[in-house]
């Protein structure tokens, strides 16, 4: 009964919403409210989910714009960093998100950033829009992963997101994310159980260079933060 509560509740709270979201586009030109409305649908769905969310280290966001980097492991990271995270960003997102009836469409609406990963020249040009964004003052969450993990074990992370940070020169904030594997694994639609999601924020890393090697520097610092949060107890 519980799942199908759950299931019921976040099909109709995406349907309804998403329609009020793209008739507030017509007065909402920079999105925030439609990001508002997003953020609000998070909330229903953890609360009616059983799922609290606890945020360590807010401390370490710097003044925006930033790109907020943590690993990926389950749907519920969307739900999680919405619901909680105390400011206003927009996603990069895969471009298939987009496509979607009603909830792509608000996507879009709210200015969230597509991505085909297949096709390198539409890469590009979705990096340069990030870029111009960041540099206009919006930050941006990414998963650099690309993919959520199946065993909680970080995956390789993708090149083109530091393409990205080097190009819009923004620090980069590290955090990770915990427990959203286990109460909803990979292939699931809705959580399984009840339970708690922990986020921790490390300090930003700067960018200080332009080429190639600081695009390396940044990944591999930027990835030995993230797995060093995941350590912690």
């Amino acid at each position: 009964m519980r799942r199908i509560l759950i299931l019921a509740n976040l099909i109709c709270s995406t349907l309804i919403l998403s329609i009020i979201a793209l008739i507030v586009s017509f007065f909402d030109k920079k999105g925030e409210c439609i990001h508002g409305i997003a953020r609000f649908w998070a909330r229903i769905h953890l609360f009616v989910s059983g799922i609290k969310v606890i945020v360590e280290g807010l401390e370490h966001i710097p003044e925006p714009p930033c790109i907020f980097m943590c690993n990926h492991q389950s749907a519920l990271d969307i739900y999680a960093l919405l619901a909680k995270m105390p400011f206003s960003f927009r996603w990069v997102a895969k471009r298939q998100l987009f496509s979607i009836p009603f909830f792509g469409w608000a996507m879009k609406k709210a200015g969230y950033i597509s991505l085909d990963r297949e096709n390198p020249r539409e890469a590009i040009k979705a990096i340069e829009v990030a870029a111009k964004r960041i540099k206009d003052g919006t930050n941006l969450v990414i998963f650099p992963e690309g993919t959520r993990s199946k065993d909680g074990v970080l995956l390789p992370f993708k090149k083109g997101v530091f393409s990205l940070a080097v190009r819009a020169g923004a620090p980069v904030v590290p955090a990770s994310i915990k427990g959203t594997s286990i109460l909803q694994p990979k292939g699931c639609l809705i959580p399984l159980k009840k339970g708690v999601i922990y986020i921790k924020i490390g300090p930003y890393v700067s960018v200080v260079g332009d080429g190639a090697k600081e695009k390396t520097r940044l990944m591999l610092e930027v990835r030995k933060r993230i797995e060093r949060l995941l350590a912690k107890d």
